[in-house]
């Protein structure tokens, strides 16, 4: 297969589909791979790297597009969607239900959309989602806490305090790995944790894993608004797989935070949890709304790249091989969890969460296949 790699034109997006390892390891198998001219420089992965891959080195975008199969990270932009053609397969990020203009661009295309956040494994997990959950629950605390600085509009409460004054009072909602990690990182720097979570089990499980420095709570209005009115910082770590995020927080909570709190909204990948959340870039990644900073970048593993990279190639190799190896078709016919990641198919919504959310009529994947 003509396997597309192209450079990211998000902004401040470093990342890039596939590494020099993950290059050659396609080339060996037998495909043919094109990689935009200076697609992973920036993190060190040169061109002349990708030529000893096996790769060839292309210089425009058109060039990369033209081929059957494109792996990237982000979402497509704008200047992307002419450059798609019928029967194209693409295989990135798309978070496609706060995003009708993405969808209605892939639906007329007619292209293959397979979203990694929607592909599942065995047991149900999201293992394409699960590397950059990992890294933007820990991105979240460091960004939080250097929002909190006063020369980045915050209150000026160092998140674990020093003897004598109180460390950082630090509210997440949402328990899955995003907000595991974000604990994780936040406990460590000595901050004083509260997770929110209406799934009981997980609770439990996060209460065995941190004992008693993790407080949890069981998730209602009344625990949320009362967390938000004496934290800090609030980490925003909700997700329903291939939904709009639930908007948990409500214009009217932000109002009862103190002056120069701070709102990481992970969630906005898939339209924020908070009512006041709107998307930010790493360029301008901050707003204040009544008092209360938002971080709200829409990429924010992007930040670390390198290591983003690195980790989510090691997730995605498996899962592009299989369907360069087999065709889409039998691929996503083989293996369920590789079709629950079909979001869009020849000019199907096969989502059925994405269908709902914008309001496309729903066509089951095994019925486009057949």
């Amino acid at each position: 297969m003509l396997i597309g790699i192209p450079k990211e034109i998000k902004n401040h997006e470093y990342r890039v589909g596939a590494t020099p390892a993950m290059a050659r390891a396609l080339v060996e198998a037998g495909h043919q791979l094109l990689v935009q001219k200076d697609a992973g420089t920036q993190i060190g992965f040169s061109d002349s790297l990708y030529r000893e891959a096996g790769a060839r080195i292309v210089n425009t975008p058109t060039e990369v597009y033209a081929c059957e199969m494109i792996i990237k990270v982000k979402e497509l932009q704008e200047e992307e969607f002419p450059l798609l053609h019928k029967g194209q397969i693409l295989f990135c990020y798309l978070h496609l239900a706060p995003d009708p203009i993405q969808t209605k661009h892939l639906v007329e295309s007619g292209v293959v959309a397979i979203a990694y956040e929607t592909v599942t494994d065995v047991y149900g997990r999201l293992p394409l989602l699960v590397p950059m959950s990992e890294i933007a629950g820990r991105i979240a605390i460091q960004v939080g806490a250097t929002c909190l600085q006063m020369n980045h509009g915050g209150k000026g409460r160092l998140l674990g305090g020093v003897p004598g004054v109180s460390p950082a009072s630090v509210t997440i909602i949402g328990g899955g790995i995003v907000g595991t990690e974000a604990a994780r990182m936040a406990m460590g720097l000595g901050a004083s944790v509260t997770l929110i979570d209406k799934d009981l089990n997980r609770l439990r499980t996060l209460d065995s894993l941190f004992g008693p420095h993790l407080k949890t709570l069981y998730s209602t209005s009344t625990a949320i608004e009362e967390s938000l009115i004496s934290a800090d910082l609030v980490i925003g770590a909700v997700l329903i797989p291939g939904k709009t995020a639930p908007k948990l927080i409500t214009s009217q909570m932000i109002k009862k935070m103190s002056a120069g709190s701070v709102l990481v909204d992970v969630a906005i990948d898939q339209g924020g949890c908070a009512e006041t959340s709107r998307p930010t870039t790493h360029t301008t990644p901050t707003y204040v709304v009544d008092g209360v900073v938002h971080y709200c970048v829409t990429n924010m593993p992007g930040a670390c790249a390198l290591t983003s990279t690195q980790a989510l190639t090691n997730a995605t190799m498996d899962y592009a091989m299989k369907i360069a190896d087999k065709g889409y078709k039998q691929a996503l016919y083989d293996h369920p969890g590789l079709r629950d990641g079909l979001n869009v198919c020849l000019g199907l919504v096969t989502n059925e969460s994405v269908a709902s959310d914008l309001g496309y009529p729903y066509t089951p994947p095994m019925k486009v296949l057949s």
